[in-house]
């Protein structure tokens, strides 16, 4: 099932109409690491993964695994695991997944410059519980906790981010 997401912060899966936050780069064509915008174009999901010491797993029509408190993603163009999940320490620069806030509670990798990656091209766009005020994120697509939980249980299978 595809949602579509637009440009004044919703997504429409069949009749439902989520808020969701966008990048404080806005929605582009071209995206460029560290730009803070959301990449346009269908971006399908991969695989969940949640924080199980915080609530159960999501019910959701693609594979689903439980983070640790080691696991990062790593958003260093120059490193080999660019745009890749790893295990920190890791070598190159790289994201914290076990965050002490809720944002990455509930995790939807989203399939962007994962096949092939390029360098520089972006990385880390995922689908994730949205701030309380849905500030912009970094360039992902953020929704509330509710929200998230029903996108996926519904079936979600990918999104198609409009310019």
């Amino acid at each position: 099932m595809r949602a579509v997401v637009t440009t004044d912060g919703r997504m429409r899966l069949e009749a439902r109409i989520f808020r969701v936050a966008l990048g404080r780069g806005g929605v582009r064509t071209h995206k460029q690491e560290g730009d803070g915008a959301t990449p346009a174009g269908v971006l399908a999901l991969r695989r969940v993964l949640y924080r199980a010491d915080r609530g159960p797993p999501p019910a959701c029509a693609v594979p689903i695994e439980p983070l640790a408190p080691d696991d990062g993603w790593c958003d260093d163009p120059a490193d080999a695991d660019y745009n890749r999940m790893v295990r920190r320490p890791h070598p190159g620069r790289s994201e914290v997944l076990w965050r002490d806030d809720a944002l990455y509670d509930l995790i939807g990798v989203l399939g962007w410059n994962d096949a092939p990656v390029v360098r520089g091209l972006g990385s880390a766009i995922f689908l994730h519980v949205a701030r309380p005020d849905f500030a912009p994120t970094d360039g992902c697509v953020a929704l509330a906790a509710a929200d998230l939980r029903a996108a996926l249980a519904a079936g979600l299978r990918e999104i198609e981010v409009l310019a």
